[in-house]
């Protein structure tokens, strides 16, 4: 990754976060969530806001089965 390089936040519908640059096409399945800036300060938003490193389909499971 380069320093210069602009990144968005990215996250799909399995609630897993991604770093993209924002001149690339966004690819299927994943959505910005709004937060760009240098690669340090979209992984710190990452390491703040990803706590789970489950995916939602997982945790629902375990959810639905008391697990």
């Amino acid at each position: 990754m380069d320093e210069n390089t602009r990144y968005q936040v990215l996250r799909n519908d399995e609630e897993q976060y991604s770093l993209w640059p924002v001149d690339i096409e966004v690819p299927a399945g994943w959505q910005p969530v709004g937060k760009e800036g240098t690669e340090s300060e979209c992984t710190s938003y990452v390491d703040e806001v990803w706590t789970d490193m489950r995916p939602r389909s997982l945790c629902e499971r375990m959810e639905n089965t008391g697990a």
